[in-house]
Protein backbone atom coordinates (compact mmCIF):
# COMPACT_ATOMS: atom_id res chain seq x y z
CA UNK A 1 0.00 0.00 0.00
CA UNK A 2 1.10 3.57 -0.64
CA UNK A 3 2.13 6.07 2.02
CA UNK A 4 -0.07 9.13 2.53
CA UNK A 5 1.31 12.36 1.13
CA UNK A 6 3.82 10.51 -1.07
CA UNK A 7 2.88 11.61 -4.61
CA UNK A 8 1.96 8.71 -6.87
CA UNK A 9 2.89 9.33 -10.50
CA UNK A 10 0.28 6.78 -11.54
CA UNK A 11 -2.45 8.16 -9.26
CA UNK A 12 -4.66 9.57 -12.07
CA UNK A 13 -4.23 6.42 -14.14
CA UNK A 14 -5.15 4.23 -11.18
CA UNK A 15 -8.18 6.42 -10.53
CA UNK A 16 -9.32 5.87 -14.12
CA UNK A 17 -8.87 2.11 -13.74
CA UNK A 18 -10.71 2.15 -10.42
CA UNK A 19 -13.62 4.00 -12.02
CA UNK A 20 -13.93 1.23 -14.56
CA UNK A 21 -13.72 -1.36 -11.79
CA UNK A 22 -16.66 0.12 -9.87
CA UNK A 23 -18.78 1.15 -12.84
CA UNK A 24 -22.39 0.05 -12.34
CA UNK A 25 -21.87 -1.05 -8.73
CA UNK A 26 -24.17 0.02 -5.92
CA UNK A 27 -22.86 2.41 -3.24
CA UNK A 28 -22.71 -0.49 -0.77
CA UNK A 29 -20.63 -2.49 -3.23
CA UNK A 30 -18.33 0.50 -3.76
CA UNK A 31 -17.81 0.77 0.00
CA UNK A 32 -16.95 -2.93 0.14
CA UNK A 33 -14.57 -2.51 -2.78
CA UNK A 34 -12.83 0.44 -1.06
CA UNK A 35 -12.30 -1.61 2.11
CA UNK A 36 -10.88 -4.51 0.11
CA UNK A 37 -8.65 -2.26 -1.99
CA UNK A 38 -7.29 0.09 0.70
CA UNK A 39 -7.79 -1.85 3.93
CA UNK A 40 -9.77 -0.92 7.02
CA UNK A 41 -7.05 1.41 8.29
CA UNK A 42 -6.51 2.93 4.86
CA UNK A 43 -9.96 4.35 4.17
CA UNK A 44 -12.36 6.52 6.19
CA UNK A 45 -15.67 8.27 5.61
CA UNK A 46 -15.68 12.05 5.95
CA UNK A 47 -19.02 13.07 7.44
CA UNK A 48 -20.52 16.51 7.87
CA UNK A 49 -23.69 14.68 8.98
CA UNK A 50 -25.58 15.84 5.91
CA UNK A 51 -28.16 13.44 4.42
CA UNK A 52 -25.68 11.97 1.93
CA UNK A 53 -23.14 11.30 4.68
CA UNK A 54 -25.86 9.82 6.87
CA UNK A 55 -26.87 7.45 4.07
CA UNK A 56 -23.23 6.39 3.62
CA UNK A 57 -22.83 5.97 7.38
CA UNK A 58 -25.82 3.62 7.49
CA UNK A 59 -24.43 1.65 4.54
CA UNK A 60 -20.87 1.60 5.89
CA UNK A 61 -22.05 0.30 9.26
CA UNK A 62 -23.69 -2.62 7.44
CA UNK A 63 -20.64 -3.33 5.28
CA UNK A 64 -18.26 -3.47 8.25
CA UNK A 65 -18.88 -3.60 12.01
CA UNK A 66 -16.13 -1.05 12.70
CA UNK A 67 -16.28 1.65 10.02
CA UNK A 68 -13.81 4.52 10.26
CA UNK A 69 -15.64 7.85 10.29
CA UNK A 70 -14.40 11.34 10.95
CA UNK A 71 -15.97 14.76 11.21
CA UNK A 72 -14.69 18.31 11.54
CA UNK A 73 -15.81 20.39 14.50
CA UNK A 74 -15.13 23.99 13.53
CA UNK A 75 -16.44 25.42 16.80
CA UNK A 76 -19.27 27.18 14.92
CA UNK A 77 -21.63 24.30 14.07
CA UNK A 78 -25.30 24.07 15.08
CA UNK A 79 -26.42 22.39 18.30
CA UNK A 80 -28.76 20.31 16.13
CA UNK A 81 -25.70 18.86 14.38
CA UNK A 82 -24.25 17.72 17.71
CA UNK A 83 -27.61 16.15 18.57
CA UNK A 84 -27.58 14.25 15.27
CA UNK A 85 -24.06 13.00 15.92
CA UNK A 86 -25.16 11.59 19.28
CA UNK A 87 -28.25 10.02 17.70
CA UNK A 88 -26.20 8.43 14.91
CA UNK A 89 -23.71 6.95 17.36
CA UNK A 90 -26.57 5.34 19.26
CA UNK A 91 -28.37 4.13 16.12
CA UNK A 92 -25.42 2.41 14.42
CA UNK A 93 -22.87 1.88 17.18
CA UNK A 94 -20.33 4.00 15.32
CA UNK A 95 -17.70 6.34 16.75
CA UNK A 96 -16.34 9.48 15.15
CA UNK A 97 -12.78 10.70 14.98
CA UNK A 98 -13.32 14.42 15.58
CA UNK A 99 -10.84 16.91 14.14
CA UNK A 100 -10.69 20.35 15.77
CA UNK A 101 -8.84 23.46 14.60
CA UNK A 102 -5.75 24.54 16.48
CA UNK A 103 -6.89 26.86 19.27
CA UNK A 104 -3.92 29.20 18.78
CA UNK A 105 -4.71 29.60 15.07
CA UNK A 106 -8.37 30.39 15.77
CA UNK A 107 -7.38 32.86 18.49
CA UNK A 108 -4.97 34.67 16.16
CA UNK A 109 -7.57 34.83 13.36
CA UNK A 110 -10.29 36.22 15.63
CA UNK A 111 -7.92 38.67 17.31
CA UNK A 112 -6.86 40.09 13.96
CA UNK A 113 -10.15 40.09 12.05
CA UNK A 114 -13.00 39.52 14.53
CA UNK A 115 -15.32 36.55 15.04
CA UNK A 116 -17.43 37.14 11.91
CA UNK A 117 -14.64 37.95 9.45
CA UNK A 118 -16.21 35.74 6.77
CA UNK A 119 -18.79 38.43 5.93
CA UNK A 120 -16.04 40.95 5.14
CA UNK A 121 -14.89 39.40 1.88
CA UNK A 122 -14.10 36.12 0.20
CA UNK A 123 -10.41 36.19 1.13
CA UNK A 124 -11.24 36.40 4.83
CA UNK A 125 -13.96 33.77 4.52
CA UNK A 126 -11.45 31.41 2.94
CA UNK A 127 -8.95 32.24 5.68
CA UNK A 128 -11.52 31.19 8.26
CA UNK A 129 -12.28 27.96 6.37
CA UNK A 130 -8.56 27.29 6.05
CA UNK A 131 -8.01 27.42 9.81
CA UNK A 132 -11.24 25.78 10.94
CA UNK A 133 -11.68 23.13 8.23
CA UNK A 134 -8.90 22.70 5.66
CA UNK A 135 -5.97 22.30 8.06
CA UNK A 136 -7.83 19.90 10.39
CA UNK A 137 -8.81 17.84 7.35
CA UNK A 138 -5.21 17.71 6.18
CA UNK A 139 -4.13 16.42 9.57
CA UNK A 140 -6.80 13.74 9.83
CA UNK A 141 -6.16 12.44 6.29
CA UNK A 142 -2.56 11.65 7.20
CA UNK A 143 -2.03 7.90 6.95
CA UNK A 144 -5.04 7.21 4.75
CA UNK A 145 -4.94 5.90 1.19
CA UNK A 146 -8.47 6.99 0.34
CA UNK A 147 -11.31 9.02 1.80
CA UNK A 148 -15.02 8.49 1.24
CA UNK A 149 -17.29 11.48 0.60
CA UNK A 150 -20.98 12.15 0.07
CA UNK A 151 -20.49 14.38 -2.98
CA UNK A 152 -23.09 14.31 -5.74
CA UNK A 153 -22.84 15.83 -9.22
CA UNK A 154 -26.12 17.72 -9.04
CA UNK A 155 -25.44 19.42 -5.70
CA UNK A 156 -23.99 22.59 -7.19
CA UNK A 157 -22.09 24.17 -10.08
CA UNK A 158 -18.80 23.33 -8.37
CA UNK A 159 -19.51 19.58 -8.25
CA UNK A 160 -20.81 18.70 -11.71
CA UNK A 161 -17.61 16.85 -12.65
CA UNK A 162 -17.49 14.69 -9.50
CA UNK A 163 -16.20 11.19 -10.25
CA UNK A 164 -16.88 8.05 -8.26
CA UNK A 165 -13.13 7.58 -7.85
CA UNK A 166 -10.70 10.47 -8.30
CA UNK A 167 -7.07 11.13 -7.55
CA UNK A 168 -6.95 13.96 -5.00
CA UNK A 169 -3.91 15.94 -6.09
CA UNK A 170 -4.22 18.25 -3.08
CA UNK A 171 -3.83 15.49 -0.48
CA UNK A 172 -2.18 12.76 -2.59
CA UNK A 173 -4.73 10.02 -2.01
CA UNK A 174 -7.85 8.64 -3.65
CA UNK A 175 -11.24 10.22 -3.16
CA UNK A 176 -14.29 7.98 -3.46
CA UNK A 177 -17.82 9.37 -3.87
CA UNK A 178 -20.21 6.38 -3.96
CA UNK A 179 -23.29 8.63 -4.38
CA UNK A 180 -21.84 10.75 -7.21
CA UNK A 181 -24.61 9.79 -9.62
CA UNK A 182 -27.50 9.96 -7.15
CA UNK A 183 -30.13 12.70 -7.19
CA UNK A 184 -31.26 14.55 -4.08
CA UNK A 185 -34.61 12.75 -4.42
CA UNK A 186 -32.84 9.37 -4.39
CA UNK A 187 -30.99 10.31 -1.21
CA UNK A 188 -34.19 11.27 0.60
CA UNK A 189 -36.01 8.19 -0.70
CA UNK A 190 -33.27 6.09 0.90
CA UNK A 191 -33.45 8.11 4.14
CA UNK A 192 -37.19 7.44 4.42
CA UNK A 193 -36.97 3.79 3.40
CA UNK A 194 -34.24 2.99 5.94
CA UNK A 195 -35.21 5.41 8.73
CA UNK A 196 -31.84 7.14 8.53
CA UNK A 197 -31.55 9.93 11.14
CA UNK A 198 -31.08 13.43 9.71
CA UNK A 199 -30.58 16.95 10.98
CA UNK A 200 -33.72 18.59 12.44
CA UNK A 201 -32.79 21.79 10.58
CA UNK A 202 -33.75 20.24 7.24
CA UNK A 203 -37.36 20.71 8.35
CA UNK A 204 -36.91 24.49 8.25
CA UNK A 205 -35.48 24.59 4.73
CA UNK A 206 -31.76 24.13 5.36
CA UNK A 207 -30.84 21.62 2.68
CA UNK A 208 -27.05 21.82 3.16
CA UNK A 209 -25.82 22.52 6.69
CA UNK A 210 -22.39 23.74 7.72
CA UNK A 211 -21.31 26.39 10.20
CA UNK A 212 -24.17 28.34 11.76
CA UNK A 213 -23.13 31.82 10.58
CA UNK A 214 -22.65 30.60 7.01
CA UNK A 215 -25.85 28.58 6.55
CA UNK A 216 -29.38 29.76 5.78
CA UNK A 217 -32.59 28.18 4.53
CA UNK A 218 -32.87 27.68 0.78
CA UNK A 219 -35.49 29.53 -1.24
CA UNK A 220 -37.79 27.69 -3.69
CA UNK A 221 -35.99 27.05 -6.98
CA UNK A 222 -32.49 27.46 -5.53
CA UNK A 223 -29.97 24.64 -5.70
CA UNK A 224 -29.28 22.47 -2.68
CA UNK A 225 -26.18 24.42 -1.61
CA UNK A 226 -27.54 27.92 -2.24
CA UNK A 227 -27.80 28.46 1.50
CA UNK A 228 -24.07 28.06 2.04
CA UNK A 229 -22.05 31.33 1.87
CA UNK A 230 -25.06 32.81 0.08
CA UNK A 231 -23.47 36.27 -0.17
CA UNK A 232 -20.88 34.96 -2.64
CA UNK A 233 -21.16 33.97 -6.30
CA UNK A 234 -22.30 30.34 -6.81
CA UNK A 235 -19.03 29.26 -8.41
CA UNK A 236 -17.15 30.29 -5.24
CA UNK A 237 -19.27 28.45 -2.68
CA UNK A 238 -16.74 25.88 -1.53
CA UNK A 239 -14.61 25.95 1.60
CA UNK A 240 -11.52 24.24 0.21
CA UNK A 241 -12.26 20.76 1.58
CA UNK A 242 -13.33 19.58 -1.85
CA UNK A 243 -10.85 21.12 -4.21
CA UNK A 244 -11.54 20.68 -7.91
CA UNK A 245 -7.90 19.61 -8.28
CA UNK A 246 -8.69 15.96 -8.86
CA UNK A 247 -7.76 13.72 -11.75
CA UNK A 248 -9.75 11.03 -13.49
CA UNK A 249 -12.08 10.56 -16.43
CA UNK A 250 -14.83 13.05 -17.17
CA UNK A 251 -18.05 11.13 -16.49
CA UNK A 252 -20.05 10.81 -19.67
CA UNK A 253 -23.05 9.76 -17.66
CA UNK A 254 -23.74 9.23 -13.95
CA UNK A 255 -23.04 5.84 -12.43
CA UNK A 256 -26.26 4.16 -11.27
Amino acid sequence: MSTQHTPLPDGPARAAAYNEAVRGRSPEAILGWALAEFGHDGVALASSLGPEDQVLTEMFARVTPTPRLFTLDTGRIFSETYALMQQTMAAYGVRYEVAFPEASEVAALVREHGPNLFYEGRALRLACCEVRKVRPLRRILTGLEAWLCGLRRDQSLTRTDTQVVAWDTEHHLFKVSPLAGWSEEAVWDYVRAHAVPTNALHAVGMRSIGCAPCTRAVEPGEDVRAGRWWWEEPEHRECGLHSRHTSGPNPAKPNP
